[in-house]
């Protein structure tokens, strides 16, 4: 598991990023999207995203990680519907340094993730929002692809990853690599920040004593752009993250907390 974060240079926050009449009404929801080279998808994802929540005051982050084509100058473009933001990495550093980014950088109480490719459905936001509202502060929503429109490859490879994962962290996840999730900002900024911790943030927030639960969500094929993680890139990264999860739900036991009237507790028996 490899450690913090962001490139040298740091993440630089666009000049003009911020929202038009800041002076209004604070967003209700922050939806940051991590992204890198996916120019083609930025205007329609963010008419979605817009289309999916009128009349609730929103914003939407954007967060370049280090992207090479004209990406940046797309959202530039999608600023006219007035609720986007843009958030530059200096050099790629991975989706979760971008979603660590736009999670410290939102200003609603409430987050809503999803991947910049378009495969997940917008629409699907506010039932996530109503439910994890309905849950409460220290609940984490998840999208769960019941139906995935990826290749076969990619399909098998993620079945086989999320049993093993959830056989050996006990996460009761049946899909953590959906991009889709809705979740309290104080509830992810307590959590360890590492790279390639978005695929573990079920178990992160079990073991700080949250509660996870799952949604059905859309999912759609991709239709412009390529994908910039490949199957076997994913699986190397994957392998040696979970353990080194392992290891850190090993170094944690969370405390109970008693009543301050509660009498002390009786001294454990020896060999017990």
């Amino acid at each position: 598991m490899s450690l913090p974060l962001f490139p040298p240079g740091g993440a630089s926050i666009s000049p003009s990023g911020g929202l038009p009449g800041e002076a209004g009404a604070s967003p209700a929801i922050s939806v940051v999207v991590p992204v890198r080279n996916e120019a083609p998808n930025i205007a329609p994802l963010v008419a979605e995203i817009t289309a999916a929540l009128e009349g609730v005051p929103h914003e939407i982050l954007y967060v370049d990680d280090g992207s090479t084509d004209e990406t940046a100058g797309a959202v530039r473009l999608a600023r006219g519907s007035g609720a986007v933001r843009l958030l530059r990495h200096a050099t790629s550093c991975g989706q979760s340094a971008a979603v660590v980014t736009g999670v410290r950088a939102a200003r609603a109480p409430w987050i809503a993730t999803l991947d910049g490719d378009g495969q997940n459905d917008p629409a699907d936001i506010p039932r996530l929002w109503a439910r994890a509202r309905q849950e409460g502060a220290d609940t984490l929503v998840a999208g769960w692809r019941t139906t995935r429109k990826d290749t076969a490859t990619k399909r098998f490879t993620s079945r086989v990853a999320n049993r093993v994962r959830a056989r050996l962290l006990g996460d009761a996840t049946p899909d953590t690599g959906c991009g889709l999730k809705v979740f309290p900002r104080d509830l992810f900024l307590a959590l360890p920040h590492f790279d390639h911790m978005h695929r573990f943030l079920p178990a992160l927030v079990l073991r700080g004593g949250g509660r996870v639960v799952s949604e059905p969500v859309g999912h759609r094929p991709r239709m412009r752009g390529v994908s910039n993680y490949g199957t076997l890139d994913r699986l190397a990264v994957g392998v040696v993250d979970l353990f080194g999860m392992i290891w850190l739900q090993r170094r944690w036991t969370r405390p109970r907390l008693l009543p301050e009237d509660a009498p002390a507790p009786r001294p454990a028996r020896p060999g017990v």
